[in-house]
């Protein structure tokens, strides 16, 4: 039997999902649901429906897992603690500052319905946060760094899109090389978020917006930009469509610790991600933490989960004896 998944969200992320669905053969996709008019989107699947946002509840016996594919700035701190009421659920929020109080909102409405809500999957958070746990956990006297980019941001992006007068907007991460070979090196550097990235901003304002405010406001919003020294460039749409259509990301989690009696010796521990498709990459990951959320569910266990939460054997199709014997 298939694991019925439903998508709410057909974006960049929603197509992802779509397609890593069809990688995976013990999941199905049930249903696409949509804020647009159902009968505008074209999705991927043959025989599969576009529905509006609203129905999603009227389908909550027909799927497993609903994925939720909208931005963190204002779509997943509403949708995720509303839809937990009555799927199990998977997000990908990523903004960081502001997990635990996501977290509590959607745990409440999860222990209430009796469902697994796992939020901020991905890959950072999700892959990165692991690999700085493990990390962390097996070189105690140390230091962690993590790097992003250079890469196309789809929060960030996101964040920028929702500022009053602008039409579309691209934002990309870019590691400071620097303070990379630094922390490479070993050295062990204390660097501040404004020394270790700089953001890249290209901007397409609405016909006669104040590009000024909007600038203003890219670059002192907090969580997303204020830390950061940021560059902000106004572009037409056909400059963005034509140099900036490409989604790529990745990065660097980086620890480098010390063990010996005499604290003698140094070890590097690096994990890196280079990604062509950075919402088809996020959205590997997430289908991985739908099937986990499903199994889970069926085990009787409930509320909201993150990645520190779950047994690595929970996400991947093989059986225990399979993966005992592959990867172990």
């Amino acid at each position: 039997m298939c694991i019925r998944i439903g998508i709410m969200g057909y974006g960049n992320l929603g197509r992802g999902i779509e397609c890593a669905i069809k990688q995976n053969s013990d999941l199905e996709l049930k249903a696409v649901f949509t804020r647009r008019a159902p009968e505008s989107v074209k999705i991927l699947t043959e025989g599969v429906k576009v529905y509006k946002a609203e129905d999603a509840i009227k389908m909550k016996d027909e799927i497993d897992v609903l994925i939720l594919c909208g931005g963190s700035a204002t779509d997943l701190p509403k949708q995720t603690p509303e839809y937990a009421k009555y799927f199990n659920v998977v997000d990908s929020f990523d903004t960081h500052a502001k997990i635990p109080e996501h977290f509590a909102a959607v745990d409440a409405a999860a222990k209430i319905s009796g469902k697994v809500a796992v939020i901020s999957s991905g890959w950072d958070p999700g892959m990165f946060s692991l690999n700085r746990l493990y990390a962390e956990a097996v070189l105690s006297d140390g230091k962690d760094y993590t790097f992003w980019g250079k890469g196309v941001s789809q929060g960030h992006s996101d964040a920028i899109r929702r500022i009053d007068g602008v039409l579309d907007a691209k934002q990309y991460t870019i590691p400071i090389d620097t303070a990379l070979e630094a922390v490479r090196s070993g050295k062990n550097p204390s660097l501040t978020t404004r020394e270790k990235h700089l953001r890249e901003c290209f901007v397409v304002a609405k016909e006669g917006a104040d590009k000024e405010r909007i600038e203003n406001e890219i670059k002192t919003m907090p969580n997303y930009f204020a830390d950061y020294d940021t560059i902000v460039h106004f572009i037409s749409l056909e400059e963005l469509k034509e140099n900036h259509s490409g989604i790529p990301h990745g990065g660097f989690v980086i620890r480098s610790g010390k063990t010996g009696w005499e604290k003698e010796n140094t070890h590097i521990i690096e994990y890196s991600l280079k990604l062509d498709s950075n919402p088809e990459f996020t959205s590997s990951v997430i289908v991985a933490y739908a099937r986990a959320a499903y199994r889970l569910n069926k085990e009787g266990v409930f509320g909201c989960k993150t990645v520190f939460d779950i047994a690595p054997a929970y996400l991947s199709s093989m059986s225990p004896e399979e993966m005992r014997a592959k990867l172990l």
